[in-house]
């Protein structure tokens, strides 16, 4: 039986409850970036013993362990038989606090944190700069390394390769196109073509530096969104045939 990991975004968590599966034992590490999981601690960050009021436990407990860096640990405790990347969490930016980063994530965002204290100076680094480009190529060697040098070179690696729909089906099933620039969260917009342009950075040069990693994705024409989504219209909330394709090449490497 498989023992599956996910390092990306509900776009691969959601393909067992929409094909009426049930992992038996899923590690799923979200709201963060490369950049982030090599980072060191952030210190003097103090988060509450409960989540805040605008967050559940799982969202909070995310955003938590970017802030102190725990998932590259849990992910090699875990042992996984599988490791699945999707790159769609990549879409947020980053924050230079002190000597780290860390994701600005929406969790981040309301959940007060950033009035603390650890985050006096903290500056943006801009999702679609050549900077955050910079970062990342750097964490995705640095992950290649982390791979190979750990019992995580014995998993079966896989990318889920994925864009940011253009169009979307509406309430009567007729499709619409999205606007060139959508809101990632409130606040912080995001124009589909930069983020479509830098997922094709990403893809294949993660891919380039864990050659062995297989490869799953949808076709173009189930790219498409869907405003009948369990989580609201997005251009990562595609319809349910996309799901079911990508499910199909996961059950084929022996997810």
């Amino acid at each position: 039986m498989s023992k599956v990991a996910i390092i990306g975004s509900c776009i691969t968590r959601d393909l067992w409850p929409i094909v009426g599966a049930e992992p038996s034992d899923l590690l799923y590490i979200s709201r963060t970036s490369l950049p982030s999981l090599f980072a060191r601690p952030l210190d003097g960050v103090q988060p509450g013993e409960e989540p805040p009021p605008s967050l559940g436990a799982f969202p909070h407990r995310a955003m938590v362990n970017d802030l102190k860096k725990r998932a590259l640990a849990a992910l090699v405790a875990h042992q996984p038989s599988h490791i699945i990347f999707d790159f769609i969490d990549e879409r947020l930016d980053l924050l230079a606090v002190g000597d780290t980063i860390v994701t600005h994530s929406w969790e981040l965002d309301v959940s007060g944190y950033l009035e603390q204290p650890a985050f006096d100076g903290a500056r943006t680094i801009g999702r679609t700069s050549p900077a955050c480009d910079l970062l990342w190529l750097q964490a995705a060697d640095e992950m290649a390394a982390f791979l190979q040098a750990t019992p995580l070179r014995d998993a079966t690696l896989i990318v889920h390769e994925a864009r940011w729909a253009t169009h979307y089906l509406d309430e009567a099933g007729e499709t619409q196109a999205f606007a060139d620039e959508v809101e990632i969260f409130q606040g912080k917009p995001a124009v589909i073509a930069d983020h479509n342009a830098m997922l094709d950075l990403y893809q294949p040069a993660f891919l380039q530096r864990v050659p062995d990693a297989a490869r799953v994705a949808a076709p173009p024409e189930l790219h498409l969104a869907d405003c009948r989504h369990r989580w609201g219209l997005s251009p990562f909330h595609y319809v349910d045939d996309y799901y079911r394709e990508v499910w199909c090449g996961l059950q084929a490497l022996g997810v």
